[in-house]
């Protein structure tokens, strides 16, 4: 009996325990029942918008550049369209699935795997080779916490051997080429896989495209330069695809919206108005949800090609005047060893634009001579130019007091202590005055002139004082013209020519200085120095941009968006009737018997009616053959003008260097013939 009594006190506390463990059960279900209403009514919409979050991306896809056309609308820069093959990479795309879409098109394309970088072989070998690429990683380098995943990879890129990349093969090759291309630029963000596709590839694309994601047809296009050896180096270039943005100024264009791939104006007049040539891009909206999968697409806006330039160049004008230097310098080649280059600019004296700016270069390729394209060498390369710059001369001695205008001074040899006898290219010019010094180009009244600025009076035997006050002030009014100061020519990379520092030091220097034959000017400065003598003193910024049009969806030129208007950089200090004096022999020189150019314009009737005026330059030169580093004695052959002399409407510049003698009329040749070209034109 006291057995049942225990077994029944037993089974009540047991049944006692389990009542109290279903009653706490029932205690957490009901407060997770309550948490989850809870958290259902208060945070439930919240919640669902986390779950259906989308994440939008703008991405920006080139346009076409803008053309450029001559000051007569001759489209001398295009753009040219071609079929291409685009990919599109998915955020959540791996490389292993771009590899096997790869291997689909290298069935289909044919593309050039001769240009593959090393690093883009090793990004290619650690894809598809994943075992081999996890050994080239250390145990203690994978536990090791401070080591990003980009510091693993950096050190499986540099421990890829060429014996690895060896085992790659050439069908592999193909497929590289066209993964690397996949993955060469943004997520989101249209690839050119390949440019220039044949019409057979873009059909069996077209037709295989439900086997290969994200793979599309497009059109992308090259930069057309029509006429590929005139006026090509001033034009500039603009990089490729590949080559995407410069690296020295990667942060420069990545600042402003570029892309790493998009194609900008490497050099000249690409570079120099990048931002008007360039276009807006077209925008373009990617909805995606969290994993990166595509939901929708959306365009922003149409994007426009960039803004077109007219120049100020005269195509025409520039052609003829580019086979005028060829024409002379084959004729004057075979009695000058060392002559291979020839410059000339041609300018309106009155708006600064650059009519023609051409430059040709003498070089040997497979045996033969050929002709370069050198017109930069107008603004880069500089020369000792002679006696073109005796009206600059003259101006810096009426200005200093030095002469004034009816100062005369006999033309004789220099007999200065411890200097050479000096004097001029003749020794029967007589007595001159300011015009008669510079139709006949008396050296002795030049050196006179700067003595004078020395504050001495040429006496025989005389020491010349140093007066490096003198040399600036000098200096000062040449800068007035353009020479010796960068002419703001819109391009980039212009010289301000090369100014010599020991004329402040060695007066003798200062006298060479004054006949030009010590610093060195391009052939832009003397064009603006020319110009400016000839429309009475203004010295005007080279322009080679006439106007910037908004592009046309026509074949006709768009509106004008902007004009550019002359731009006055300074007006020369010196009094009128000075410039009158300089412009009358200037005039002389061309015009009038005895003049150095006198027999080469006013003396053949087949070039005076232009009625130009100007100065013809000789100065003593080096060259350096590149072979054997001798140094050999040359002249430099210059000519400057302007015509027609009562209203001028063109000045011109030329320079000729490297001639074995003096002899040689190469600059006249080419002044006559240039000025004859401009004035048919005119005609016709």
């Amino acid at each position: 009996m006291t057995v049942k009594i225990e077994q029944r006190r037993v089974q009540k506390n047991r049944l006692l325990r389990v009542n109290i463990l279903f009653f706490i059960v029932f205690l957490f279900f009901v407060a997770l029942i309550i948490r989850l209403g809870y958290v259902q009514i208060v945070y439930g919409e919240e919640y669902k918008k986390e779950v259906n979050k989308t994440v939008d991306m703008v991405v920006s896809t080139p346009v076409p550049r803008g053309k450029i056309y001559d000051r007569n609308e001759r489209v001398i820069v295009d753009n040219v369209l071609v079929k291409a093959i685009t990919y599109t990479r998915m955020k959540g795309t791996t490389p292993k699935e771009m590899v096997e879409t790869a291997k689909v098109l290298s069935k289909m394309i044919d593309i050039d795997e001769e240009n593959m970088k090393e690093r883009d072989l090793k990004d290619y070998w650690i894809v598809t080779r994943p075992d081999q690429a996890r050994n080239k990683i250390k145990k203690d380098e994978l536990l090791d916490e401070t080591l990003t995943d980009k510091d693993r990879y950096n050190r499986q890129i540099e421990r890829i051997n060429s014996q690895d990349l060896k085992g790659i093969s050439k069908e592999e090759l193909k497929v590289a080429a066209i993964f690397t291309n996949m993955n060469s630029g943004y997520a989101l963000t249209p690839q050119v896989i390949k440019r220039n596709v044949t019409d057979e590839e873009f059909a069996i694309i077209g037709e295989h495209l439900a086997d290969l994601p994200n793979v599309d047809l497009s059109s992308d296009w090259d930069r057309l330069y029509p006429h590929e050896h005139i006026f090509r180096s001033v034009l500039g270039n603009v990089s490729s695809s590949s080559e995407g943005l410069p690296n020295s100024n990667l942060e420069y264009y990545l600042s402003r919206g570029y892309n790493r791939n998009d194609r900008v104006g490497k050099s000249q007049l690409e570079l120099f108005y990048e931002e008007i040539l360039k276009g807006q891009k077209a925008k373009i909206k990617h909805i995606t949800d969290q994993n990166g999968n595509l939901l929708e697409t959306e365009k922003i806006s149409e994007g426009q090609r960039g803004r077109d330039l007219v120049l100020s160049i005269d195509f025409e004008l520039q052609k003829l005047v580019e086979q005028v230097i060829q024409d002379e310098l084959s004729r004057a080649k075979g009695r000058n060893r060392f002559l291979d280059r020839a410059f000339v600019v041609m300018m309106n004296p009155n708006t600064g634009e650059v009519l023609s700016m051409a430059g040709k270069q003498l070089v040997r390729e497979n045996g033969k001579n050929m002709f370069r394209d050198y017109a930069l060498g107008t603004i880069n390369s500089q020369f000792e130019m002679g006696s073109v710059v005796k009206g600059a001369t003259i101006l810096a001695g009426l200005e200093s007091g030095a002469i004034i205008s009816d100062t005369i001074f006999s033309d004789e040899k220099l007999n200065l202590k411890g200097t050479p006898l000096k004097g001029s290219h003749s020794t029967s010019l007589g007595t001159n005055g300011i015009e008669g010094a510079l139709k006949k180009s008396s050296n002795v009244y030049m050196f006179k002139t700067v003595i004078g600025m020395m504050g001495k009076e040429y006496q025989s035997g005389m020491s010349l004082p140093k007066k490096p006050e003198a040399v600036q002030e000098f200096r000062n009014v040449f800068s007035q013209f353009g020479l010796g100061v960068k002419t703001g020519v819109d391009l980039p990379n212009e010289s301000n020519g090369l100014i010599g520092k020991e004329a402040y030091t060695k007066p003798g220097l200062f006298l060479d200085l004054s006949i030009g034959q010590y610093d060195n000017y391009t052939t832009m400065q003397l064009a603006q120095y020319i110009s400016t003598i000839a429309n009475g003193g203004y010295r005007l910024k080279p322009q080679l941009v006439k106007t910037i049009h908004t592009p046309s969806s026509t074949n006709e030129i768009g509106p004008v968006f902007q004009a550019f208007q002359p731009e006055v950089l300074n007006k020369i200090t010196m009094e009128d009737k000075y410039l009158r004096q300089v412009q009358e022999g200037f005039r002389q020189v061309y015009q009038s018997p005895g003049g150095t150019a006198y027999k080469y314009f006013g003396g053949d009737r087949r070039y005076n009616e232009s009625q130009a005026a100007g100065k013809t330059g000789t100065a003593q030169s080096f060259y350096q053959d590149p072979n054997t580093k001798k140094t050999y004695a040359t002249y430099n052959l210059t000519l400057i003008g302007y015509a027609p002399f009562h209203n001028p409407e063109v000045a011109f510049s030329i320079a000729v260097p490297y001639l074995d003698s003096d002899t040689d009329p190469v600059n006249k040749y080419i002044g006559q013939k240039i000025l004859k070209a401009y004035f048919d034109l005119k005609v016709d």
